[in-house]
């Protein structure tokens, strides 16, 4: 059943790994089995998805299917959207300028610091008490 215009990209986002395949057709978004509408309930989570869609006036053109793990709501929402970047230029690489300069292409670098030791947390001390 392998299909010849299906495209395969994954996406990043702190914790979260997005797995994408776009394919044309309806534009059914398709996240760990269910509807996008189902899966996320958060009004920002599913236009931060769509953007790139948006952008590029590719919003009922393609099926999108996702698998992902790890991270949160916000998390997980980005990594689709860099996925679906990643295979919209995969597909249609004359897409890349635009999707570049709306910041999509770049994986968002930003993570969770780690806790030091000596420490309660990543930058938060112990309470200091001088007497």
């Amino acid at each position: 059943m392998a299909q010849e215009n299906v495209y395969y990209a994954t996406g990043k986002r702190k914790n979260a790994i997005a797995r994408t395949w776009l394919s044309p057709g309806s534009g059914d978004i398709t996240v760990n089995g269910r509807p996008m509408e189902e899966y996320f309930t958060v009004y920002s989570a599913k236009t931060i998805i769509q953007q790139p869609l948006t952008l590029t006036n590719k919003l009922g053109k393609y099926d999108i299917k996702v698998r992902v793990i790890g991270g949160g709501i916000t998390g997980q929402a980005g990594a689709i959207r860099h996925g679906i970047t990643k295979a919209l230029i995969a597909c249609e690489p004359e897409l890349r300028p635009v999707l570049k300069k709306a910041g999509f292409v770049r994986r968002d670098p930003r993570v969770k610091e780690r806790k030091k030791y000596g420490q309660k947390g990543a930058r938060a001390r112990f309470q200091f008490s001088k007497r």
